[in-house]
């Protein structure tokens, strides 16, 4: 038999499971599985933030260099669509509500059958139309849940309100609704797994994608997980930080901190779960079982909060990954150094069903790794759409800057022109030119449409990049990358593999110039010999 278990959660903090090394919560059932599985210990983003990732997931490539935020494209290989092709039957469960907006599209679809649980973040899944705006204020800190000019006893609607507020208006909205557990989403999604199991507990060839948006923001838990990390604040809640710098007071970090941590262990409670019901019920001994986030998230480490404008710390990028194969039980409880990253996922769960990976597919299957730590490449770039370029290779982390700070110079490439939720605007459109696409489009023409600078996701709403710069990080000497370093043997390697990754994905000629690049066929020393050096 071959059967699949993926389980994906959303900003999942490595530094948040013991297994890792975490110490500041406790992660019995995420310990546990390490215990059994394949730990990879240098596990990396790909493309950011969330469906970035997962359109990663899905292709087996990475795709921060084309687009920002957006629809799975025609031309993509999705992993879904190819072990459904193969006879291999594909379930999803999420609450990821960005899945259901206009920039979330044919991911779900790309799957044989789906179940869509509500009421994440600001999913208006109550039709409240004059929500009591004044008590909302009473009870949620307006900096967590600025409300902007909303009025009581008035119909909010999406066409009158400014986008943040209506987010959190709806936000507060799901919160108010949460009286019992079992109402919580990310119970919900379990318990809609346990049914998917049970249902085909005789069954061959099928592969679940069970994902919690939790443990992302807004950090809410039920309230014993709360208690158990209660900070002691007594003031409004403080539960879903903006993406800016930390300047809350201590007490208020704490609290913060502690409804983070409350997340994280009602989402290992619930994972551990899963594993009674591996335990129980046999899977150990035909089901491959995989454990992973997208990206973590800043907690005000680095003063901080988010994951878009500042460099793409180890907080953020360096994520866990872990893997069991019945095929592999002798290797349960190693560990691997091997350089891997989101995008290989996806040719891994091919392998698992012995399907073969399209041309497209720049990740590699992690298969081979689970018999034995053989390095798979020498460094990894990873980054967001029009944001610095990250570089690591275990030892170093490089994160390199536009050389000019002027995003305008981009342009987007696709035939689903929408943002994260809503339609590219007409006045986009007018600006945009059909143009032949890039090597993994399979021959059809794409949309090159100048970017929006203010849809971007990079610092929230066209924010400056300025208060960063190119910065060389030792993580053995400074794991915790607070002292740039100079080393230019180092910044000359990387730039070299930010050079070939670009040219291995096809990147669009602008984006060699925005990081000083030079152009691919120059031959210039930025180029000919800095490739030459990574050879």
């Amino acid at each position: 038999m071959v059967r699949t278990v993926f389980v994906l959660f959303d900003s999942l903090n490595r530094r948040a499971i013991g297994a890792y090394g975490g110490s500041a919560l406790r992660t019995p059932n995420f310990d546990r599985f390490a215990a059994k599985a394949v730990v990879f210990d240098n596990n990396y983003v790909g493309s950011l933030p969330c469906m970035p990732a997962r359109r990663d997931i899905h292709t087996g490539r990475l795709n921060y260099m084309h687009r920002t935020w957006g629809p799975l494209e025609p031309f993509d290989d999705s992993f879904a669509r190819i072990l459904s092709r193969n006879g291999v039957y594909t379930h999803l469960i999420s609450d990821h509500l960005h899945y259901f907006e206009d920039g979330g599209w044919g991911y779900a679809n790309a799957f044989d059958s789906w179940d869509f649980i509500r009421g994440q973040e600001y999913d208006a899944v109550k039709a409240l139309v004059q929500p009591p705006i004044a008590r909302y204020r009473e009870m949620f800190d307006g900096r967590h849940y600025p409300m902007g000019d909303l009025e009581d006893a008035t119909a909010i609607t999406r066409g009158t309100t400014a986008k943040m507020a209506w987010k959190k208006s709806r936000g507060a909205i799901n919160q108010v609704f949460l009286e019992e557990e079992q109402d919580f989403p990310t119970a919900k999604c379990f318990a809609s797994a346990f049914e998917f199991l049970d249902l085909n507990s005789e069954a061959d060839n099928w592969f679940l994608q069970l994902e919690c948006f939790d443990p992302h923001e807004p950090f809410v838990a039920p309230e014993r997980f709360r208690d158990a990390y209660a900070s002691g604040y007594k003031g409004k809640i403080l539960n879903w930080p903006m993406y800016e710098q930390s300047t809350g007071s201590e007490e208020e970090i704490a609290e913060i901190r502690g409804n983070y941590a409350a997340l994280v262990a009602m989402c290992d409670e619930y994972f551990g779960k899963l594993l009674d019901y591996f335990d129980t019920n046999g899977l150990w001994d035909d089901t491959c079982l995989v454990l992973t986030t997208d990206h973590g998230f800043l907690l005000s480490e680095h003063d901080w909060w988010g994951k878009n404008r500042m460099p793409y710390y180890e907080e953020i990028s360096h994520i866990p990954l872990m893997i069991w194969h019945p095929r592999h039980s002798a290797q349960a409880g190693q560990r691997r150094a091997s350089l891997t990253q989101t995008p290989d996922l996806m040719p891994t769960f091919l392998d698992f069903h012995e399907c073969a990976a399209p041309p497209s597919v720049t990740g590699v299957s992690l298969v081979p790794l689970l018999g034995g730590d053989t390095p798979v490449r020498d460094s990894l770039t990873f980054g967001m759409f029009a944001g610095p370029v990250g570089v690591t290779d275990g030892k170093y982390s490089y994160f390199r800057y536009p050389v000019e700070n002027d995003p305008k110079q981009l342009s987007l490439y696709t035939l689903m022109p929408m943002h994260l939720a809503e339609q590219f605007s007409v006045e986009e459109l007018k600006s945009a030119k059909l143009v032949e696409g890039f090597d993994f489009m399979k021959g059809a023409p794409v949309l090159k449409v100048p970017l929006s600078v203010e849809r971007t996701q990079v610092g929230m709403d066209g924010q400056t990049l300025g208060a960063f710069s190119t910065a060389l990080f030792d993580l053995d000497e400074d794991p915790g990358q607070s002292r740039p370093i100079r080393n230019d043997t180092v910044e000359d390697m990387f730039t070299a593999a930010i050079f070939k990754d670009f040219a291995r994905h096809d990147a669009p000629q602008e984006l060699y110039s925005y990081f000083g690049l030079g152009r691919p066929e120059s031959g210039s020393r930025s180029n000919e010999q800095f490739v030459a050096r990574m050879e």
